[in-house]
C-alpha cells in the first residue's frame, strides 16, 4: 500500500497529514510513503527530515496523478483532483455536504473518498477521530485569540492599587472545542459560563470549574449528538436566557456546529451590541455560517458597538505544528488498520470502517452529500 501526502492548497493552512514520526511508523508496517515537496515546511518539517524517516519526496505536479491513496487535510482543489486515476483513493477532512465541487470531480474521475469527519464515534476508532483532534486545537487557540483582543486581564489580580476582577467568558457549545476552550480559559484565570443543548454537558462543564447555564426545555436534550437544531420557539428561549450572561461577558467563544448543516444561530445582533465595550466574539463556526448573526463568512473582523466579532474558520490551521502532529497520528492509525487487512480497503457494506465512505468508485454513497448534489448536474451515479 502506498500513501501520498499532499501539501495544502490554502496558503493560510500549513497543516500536513504526515510527520517524520508517523512516516517511520508507517514504513515499519511495510507502507510506502510519498510526501509532496515542501508539504511539511509550515508545520516545521523539512523534506530532508521526511527522507531520513523513509519517505520519498514527490513534486506537486505528480503527486495526485501517481497516488494510490492520496491524503490531504482540507479538500484539494478540483484542478489537482482532476489528475487522480480511476480507482485511486482520497483521504482527508473533505467537508461532506459542503464541498460539492470536490465531490463532483471525484465522481467524474471514478475515485473513492474517505472523509475523516465520518469516523465512527466508537472507542475502537477513537484514535482516528480527526474532528476531535482538530477541535481541541481550535478551542485552545480561540481562547488565546480572545485573551489577546479584549482590553482587560483574564485572571483575578489583587494588588496594593486595588483588585482587578477576572474576565468573564461565555462558551457556547460544549463539544471537544468547547471543553478545551473552557479548560484553557479557566487555566488563564477567567470566570467561565457555558451552554449546550445536551443535558449531559452540564456535568462536563462543572468538572472543569465552570458554571453551566441551564435553560429549561433547551438544555434538556438527550442523545449523543454534539448539537441539535432547535425549533423557533426554543431558539428564542435560548437567546432570551443567554442574553444577560452575554451582556456581561468580556469574551464569547462560539463552537457549536452540526455536521452537514448550517451552524445554529446562538448570538443575535442585539446580544452582541449589549456586550461591554472592548469585548470580543470568537466564532469557530464561521465556516458553516457562524453562531453569531454578525459573523462575516468572508472572514472580515467586524466591530459593533465596541465589540469585535472575529470569524475563525479552521482555527486548528493557526497552530500547524501541533495540529499536524495530531492529524498525522489519526491518519497513521487509519493506515495501520488498513494494513492490518493486507492492504485492502475494508469498505464492504458490513464493515464499520465503511462509514467513512463519501464516494466509492465514483458513486456518492454518503446520503446527505448525495442529497446536496441531487439538485445540480454532475457526472456519475448518486445513490
Amino acid at each position: 500500500m502506498r500513501l501520498s501526502f499532499a501539501r495544502s492548497d490554502d496558503p493560510a493552512d500549513g497543516r500536513v497529514g504526515a510527520t517524520p514520526e508517523t512516516v517511520s511508523v508507517l514504513t515499519r508496517h511495510g507502507i510506502r510513503v510519498e510526501v509532496e515537496t515542501g508539504a511539511g515546511e509550515r508545520a516545521g518539517h523539512s523534506d530532508d527530515a521526511y527522507i531520513e524517516s523513509g519517505a520519498e519526496i514527490v513534486p506537486g505536479a505528480d503527486l495526485f496523478a501517481r497516488a494510490d491513496i492520496a491524503v490531504s487535510v482540507v479538500p484539494p482543489s478540483p484542478d489537482r483532483l482532476a489528475a487522480m486515476a480511476e480507482g485511486s483513493v482520497l483521504v482527508g477532512l473533505l467537508r461532506p455536504v459542503h464541498a460539492v465541487d470536490t465531490v463532483r470531480v471525484l465522481v467524474e474521475r471514478g475515485v473513492t473518498a474517505l472523509a475523516m469527519e465520518l469516523v465512527p464515534r466508537t472507542s475502537r476508532f477513537q484514535p482516528m477521530d480527526a474532528l476531535s483532534s482538530q477541535a481541541g486545537v481550535a478551542g485552545y487557540k480561540a481562547v488565546l485569540m480572545a485573551a489577546d483582543r479584549i482590553d482587560k486581564m483574564f485572571p483575578l489580580s489583587m494588588t496594593a492599587a486595588g483588585t482587578v476582577r477576572p474576565a468573564e467568558v461565555v462558551v457556547l457549545g460544549v463539544g471537544v472545542a468547547g471543553l478545551q476552550a473552557i479548560a484553557t480559559a479557566r487555566r488563564l484565570g477567567a470566570a467561565v459560563k457555558a451552554n449546550d443543548v445536551r443535558a449531559a454537558a452540564a456535568e462536563e462543564v462543572r468538572s472543569l470549574g465552570a458554571d453551566f447555564v441551564h435553560i429549561p426545555g433547551v438544555t434538556d436534550q438527550e442523545g449523543g449528538a454534539y448539537a441539535r437544531m432547535l425549533g423557533e420557539d426554543l431558539a428564542r428561549a435560548q437567546h432570551e436566557a443567554l442574553a444577560p450572561h452575554v451582556a456581561r461577558a468580556d469574551a464569547v467563544i462560539c463552537t457549536a456546529q452540526i455536521p452537514g448543516r448550517r451552524a445554529p444561530r446562538l448570538l443575535t445582533e442585539e446580544m452582541v451590541e449589549a456586550m461591554p465595550p472592548g469585548s470580543v466574539v470568537i466564532d469557530l463556526a464561521a465556516e458553516d455560517g457562524g453562531n453569531c448573526a454578525l459573523t462575516d463568512p468572508g472572514g472580515e473582523v467586524g466591530e459593533y458597538g465596541g465589540t469585535r466579532v472575529v470569524p475563525v474558520p479552521q482555527a486548528a490551521r493557526l497552530l500547524p505544528r501541533e495540529a499536524s502532529a495530531l492529524y498525522a497520528r489519526n491518519v497513521a492509525h487509519l493506515a495501520e488498520h488498513l494494513a492490518g487487512q493486507d492492504g485492502r480497503l475494508p469498505l464492504g457494506s458490513g464493515e464499520e470502517l465503511g462509514a467513512l465512505l463519501l464516494v466509492r468508485d465514483g458513486e456518492v454513497v454518503h446520503g446527505p452529500t448525495a442529497r446536496a448534489l441531487a439538485g445540480g448536474s454532475h457526472a456519475g451515479t448518486v445513490r
